[in-house]
């Protein structure tokens, strides 16, 4: 058993989405509904699903390929993006919980949108909770021996079906033991890093930060998190098991 909550969505479950969903392809809006369903294809987290009465006909391409998608039997699609079409961007489904409606490749659009705010890198789970709660713990932070950091004011994010993350201040990262990356990423839920960290002869990319995350995580702002897969996390004195699996930072 593992020391936090998993993800419970089993694949092929359905519900209705209450948010409006448009997607920005060549500069325009060429999907905007709000009839969109979610489809889990595994369970941490949907896709959007959504009907091609919302989808501007002129963008899509028969490909004229059925496939068999883990929601059922599907028609693939391509984006025509001005004079270049994106091949195999997309599917409609034609059997299962989801025959008629339309599941486009994540990265097949420019951006999306719930509501008027941009979502990256895919949609979010309405079963997920992400927290990010003050405390008083005492946390440090090594790896071979060596201590990159060491607080007792973190703040530590919980994240549905993920390993607690000790976030911690900057005064109190050893700076001295890490050497900064280019690397880059983006959370649907946390928003885009903005800065990270490898240790010189050890794991790259261990450490991370966000100076302006998504408002419902707004503690972490600036504060560094280290991947405990990767260094030894000791926790009010206690040295904790390293997780096995990691799938957001």
């Amino acid at each position: 058993m593992s020391g936090y909550p998993r993800a419970i969505v089993p694949v092929g479950h359905v519900e209705p989405v209450p948010r409006r969903v448009r997607a920005l392809l060549g500069g325009r809006f060429v999907l905007d509904t709000t009839r969109a369903r979610y489809g889990w294809e595994w369970p941490p987290y949907p896709q959007f699903h959504v009907p091609p009465a919302d989808v501007d006909p002129a963008v899509l391409v028969d490909d004229g390929v059925d496939e068999d998608r883990p929601l059922g039997r599907a028609r693939r699609y391509g984006l025509r993006d001005g004079g270049t079409v994106r091949p195999a961007a997309g599917w409609r489904y034609t059997d299962g919980p989801l025959a008629g409606y339309l599941r486009f490749e994540w990265s097949a659009l420019d951006a999306w949108f719930e509501e008027d705010e941009e979502v990256v890198v895919h949609p979010r789970s309405p079963y997920a909770r992400v927290d990010a709660l003050r405390s008083q713990r005492r946390v440090r932070i090594e790896l071979g021996g060596a201590v990159l950091a060491e607080s007792s004011s973190p703040v530590l994010l919980f994240e549905t079906g993920l390993p607690t993350r000790y976030y911690l201040p900057r005064t109190d990262v050893r700076f001295e033991q890490l050497a900064p990356s280019d690397t880059r990423t983006r959370c649907p839920y946390k928003g885009r890093t903005s800065g990270y960290w490898s240790v010189p002869g050890g794991p790259a990319d261990v450490a991370w930060s966000y100076d302006s995350p998504a408002a419902a995580v707004l503690p972490i702002a600036g504060l560094v998190a280290f991947l405990d897969e990767e260094v030894d996390v000791v926790l009010d004195g206690v040295r904790q098991e390293r997780p096995v699996t990691h799938f957001s930072r």
